[in-house]
C-alpha cells in the first residue's frame, strides 16, 4: 500500500503492455487496463516472464461508466492514484472524400475523447497525490501526414488539450507530459485493422498516391521502427524523472521529424509563456 499507484490504459499489447511491465518492475503498483480482459493473455505472460505482479482490470475509454468504475475502483482499493498513462488508441488510414464524417468521429472518440474522459476522472486523485498525467500521442500530433487526416486531427487535439491543461493543473501540483513515438514495430498493419491492398483497391482516384504512401510507410515500419520496449523507456522516464519535460520524443528520428515544426522540442518555452498568464 506504500508504493505509488499508476493506471495505464490500452495494455493488451505493444507500448501499453511494455509500459505496464516496466512500471511494475520499477516498483509501482500497476493497474493495467484494457477494453477486453479476455485479451489479457499476452500481458499476463509478459508479467510472468518479468517476475512482476499486475492488477489487470477492464477499462474502455469510449465508455464513460467503464472509465469511472475503473478509476474509482482503483482509489477505493489502494487509497490513492499517483499517475495516469493515457495509452489506449487506434490507428486509422483514409481520406475524407472516401469515408464518412462518422468514421472521423469514431477516430476522435477513441483517440481524443477517450483521453479527455480518463483525464477528467483521474484528475481529482492526481491533484491529491501531486501526481503525473502522461499521454502517449504521436509524431502525428505534431506533423500532419497524408491519409492520416482523422488520426492526426485527433492527436493534434490531444496535444493541444494537454499543452493547454499543463500550466493549469501544474499550478496545483500535477505534472503533465506527452510522449511522441514515430513508427513502432508491428503497429501499422495491426493497429489500423484493415488490409492495405483492399484499401488501395477501394480508393478510386486516390489509389496511386495511397499506394505510394502505403509502400513508403510499410518500408519505414519494417526498417526503421522502434520496438514497443524502446518507446516504453521514454514513457517510464516521464513517470519517474524528477522533472520530466512536457514533450518527449522517443527516438532521434522522431526528434528530427518533429523539429521540422517544433523549434521548442521539449515544450518548455511554450509552457513558460502560457504559465506566465496565470501569474
Amino acid at each position: 500500500m506504500s508504493s505509488k499507484v499508476v493506471l495505464i490504459t490500452g495494455t493488451s499489447s505493444g507500448i501499453g503492455l511494455e509500459t505496464a511491465v516496466g512500471a511494475a518492475r520499477a516498483g509501482w503498483t500497476t493497474v493495467a487496463t484494457l477494453r477486453d480482459p479476455d485479451r489479457a493473455g499476452a500481458l499476463r505472460d509478459a508479467a510472468k516472464r518479468a517476475g512482476v505482479t499486475l492488477d489487470i482490470r477492464r477499462l474502455d475509454v469510449t465508455d464513460p461508466d467503464s472509465v469511472t468504475t475503473a478509476v474509482e475502483g482503483v482509489v477505493a482499493d489502494y487509497g490513492r492514484l499517483d499517475a495516469l498513462v493515457n495509452n489506449a488508441g487506434a490507428g486509422h488510414v483514409g481520406t475524407i472524400e472516401n469515408e464518412t464524417v462518422e468514421d472521423v468521429r469514431r477516430v476522435m472518440e477513441v483517440n481524443f475523447f477517450g483521453v479527455v474522459q480518463t483525464t477528467k476522472a483521474a484528475l481529482p486523485h492526481l491533484r491529491a497525490a501531486g501526481g503525473r498525467l502522461i499521454t502517449v500521442t504521436s509524431v502525428g500530433g505534431v506533423v500532419g501526414q497524408p491519409f492520416n487526416e482523422a488520426y492526426c486531427a485527433a492527436k493534434f487535439a490531444v496535444e493541444g488539450f494537454m499543452e493547454s491543461l499543463a500550466p493549469v493543473v501544474g499550478a496545483l501540483g500535477v505534472t503533465v507530459s506527452v510522449v511522441e513515438p514515430g513508427a513502432v514495430a508491428t503497429e501499422f498493419v495491426n493497429n489500423i485493422g484493415l488490409d492495405p491492398a483492399e484499401v488501395i483497391a477501394a480508393a478510386g482516384d486516390y489509389a496511386k498516391p495511397l499506394r505510394a504512401y502505403v509502400t513508403r510507410t510499410q518500408g519505414q515500419f519494417a526498417n526503421a521502427a522502434q520496438t514497443p520496449e524502446q518507446v516504453a523507456v521514454t514513457v517510464l522516464e516521464a513517470l519517474t524523472a524528477e522533472r520530466p519535460a512536457f514533450r518527449l520524443q522517443t527516438s532521434d528520428w522522431s526528434r528530427t521529424f518533429t523539429a521540422t515544426k517544433l523549434a521548442d522540442n521539449d515544450g518548455s518555452a511554450v509552457l513558460a509563456l502560457t504559465g506566465a498568464y496565470l501569474g
